[in-house]
């Protein structure tokens, strides 16, 4: 009786379990109701995106189909495809390399690729020649505005995609391959398609030009003529906010609504942060030759930071002449030498006092830098090593004077991107606080990676140091939805990083 009374009770166990599991099952198999997403107040059926790499597609340091598949907006073009977007139509370059000719002559490399040849991994460009053509002229139009090298002002400028222009440099090739005609302006063409919604990320390259090439460019501030500004010049911000007036009025003129960014801390990008300021490894008899080599001037410098010279009176302070003082040891981690303009300028007393010192913490080595720190200044001389006995030129590092200044520029940028945003009543992307966000703390992603701002490793920057990777694109394609969503009320998903690369493959 009872072994029955426990059967017993072990059979209700299994008939309750039984009955569990039919009501687990059933639920598991009740078909959930599908998410409609929604557009809110916002047209999303004719989208056009105006902007210059970034927004292109850009990355490793070329323009090729998949990295323009890859943009953030051809992302949000998908996503406003479940909330009644339409067509969206890219201006594909003719294959994957990059390159592109002129009259059948290379004036665009072939993206990078890394390639582990020297023994350690290095960018270097995919082998190919590029089969785009600038001169064939793409039909349009076309909504992914987006022109590599693009300034605020060039977006305005008549010829600015003047096939003729390419070779004087006064127009660009990218937007020349899709122009509607020689003297078309970019915001000529995309207003000319009456979007509904527009997305808008310009003003990087005001000064971006300058940080990447290690501030050897002009602060333009004060100056409101563009025709008078080199490719690495600052622009005036009063030329940056009338250009982005005048857009914005284009753009919304017809009823349109849309998003745009502000502008991230170019200092911040893998391109100034990868290279360490000592990455000179001496011997102790290399050392020893290097200090005789300079002792001259650091006697010179000190003399002349006191009353102890031929002039009787002091040039420089004590400070800047131990900041200017060169000095080497035996070890892995010696300074690089570089020039410096904001030091005091003694050449008029000596020609061999020039304005160099070494490189701190503080100053940061482009990229580029690497290749030519350790090689001969003068194929003759063994001794003219680049970054040692020959000081690196401005091209090669930002110091913290010329960090100040793009970021000056930086600061004014910002605030008339805000206002001009509240102006216009069009959304508002933080791109700054992502890209800072990016490189300190990183992104963990549903798999539990984290992206950061590393070069070659964190899946955030492609191989140029400057662009992001088609997922550090998709990062910023969910930040611009979320955005959109909290501006207009649509429901659109968030972007999945995981769904992208963090490094294209050969």
């Amino acid at each position: 009786m009872k072994k029955f009374l426990a059967l017993a009770c072990f059979t209700g166990l299994l008939v309750t379990s039984c009955s569990d599991d039919d009501t687990v099952m059933e639920e598991e198999m009740t078909p959930q109701e599908p998410i409609v997403y929604t557009s809110g107040t916002a047209d999303f059926s004719n989208y056009v995106a105006l902007g210059n790499s970034l927004t292109a597609g850009f990355s490793d340091a070329a323009l090729f189909r998949a990295g323009q598949e890859a943009s953030y907006p051809n992302m949000l073009a998908q996503n406003f495809a479940l909330a009644g977007g339409g067509e969206f139509t890219i201006p594909f370059m003719a294959d994957d390399l990059g390159g592109a000719t002129l009259g059948g002559q290379p004036i665009l490399g072939n993206r990078l690729i890394l390639s582990f040849a020297s023994g350690s991994p290095a960018p270097v460009p995919v082998s190919g020649q590029g089969s785009t053509e600038i001169s064939n002229r793409l039909s349009g139009p076309f909504n992914n505005m987006g022109v590599p090298g693009a300034k605020s002002y060039h977006l305005l400028a008549p010829g600015y995609g003047s096939v003729a222009g390419v070779p004087q440099g006064t127009a660009n090739p990218y937007y020349a391959r899709f122009a509607s005609a020689e003297d078309a302006t970019v915001l000529g063409d995309a207003a000319a398609q009456n979007p509904t919604f527009f997305s808008l990320w310009i003003g990087n390259n005001d000064v971006l030009g300058y940080v990447t090439a290690g501030g050897a460019g002009v602060d333009q501030t004060g100056n409101l003529d563009p025709s008078t500004y080199g490719g690495s010049d600052i622009s005036d911000p009063m030329v940056l906010g009338g250009a982005i007036t005048q857009i914005l009025t284009t753009m919304t003129a017809n009823g349109a609504k849309g998003v745009m960014a502000n502008l991230p801390d170019v200092t911040s990008i893998p391109f100034l942060n990868t290279v360490p300021h000592n990455p000179v490894p001496l011997d102790q008899a290399t050392a020893d030759l290097l200090n005789g080599a300079y002792a001259a001037y650091n006697q010179a410098l000190l003399a002349f930071s006191t009353n102890q010279n031929p002039l009787g009176t002091p040039l420089i302070s004590p400070e800047e002449a131990q900041k200017r003082t060169i000095s080497f040891e035996a070890g892995s981690s010696n300074p690089v030498v570089l020039l410096d303009e904001d030091l005091t300028d003694l050449t008029a007393v000596s020609p061999a006092l020039i304005n160099m010192r070494q490189a701190t913490e503080e100053d940061l080595l482009v990229l580029t830098s690497q290749t030519i720190i350790g090689t001969l200044a003068n194929p003759n001389d063994p001794t003219s090593i680049n970054g040692v006995a020959v000081p690196l030129a401005d091209q090669w590092v930002l110091t913290p004077e010329e960090q100040e200044t793009a970021n000056t520029a930086l600061v004014a940028y910002n605030q008339i991107i805000a206002g001009l945003a509240s102006q216009f009543d069009v959304a508002l992307v933080d791109a700054n606080s992502l890209l800072v966000e990016l490189g300190t703390t990183g992104f963990t992603l549903a798999d539990g990676s984290v992206v950061t701002a590393d070069f070659g490793t964190g899946g955030g920057f492609s191989l140029d140091g400057v662009h992001p990777s088609p997922r550090g694109y998709a990062i910023l394609a969910t930040a611009f939805t979320e955005a959109i969503n909290e501006k207009y009320g649509s429901n659109l998903p968030e972007v999945n990083p995981l769904a992208f690369t963090g490094l294209y493959l050969e």
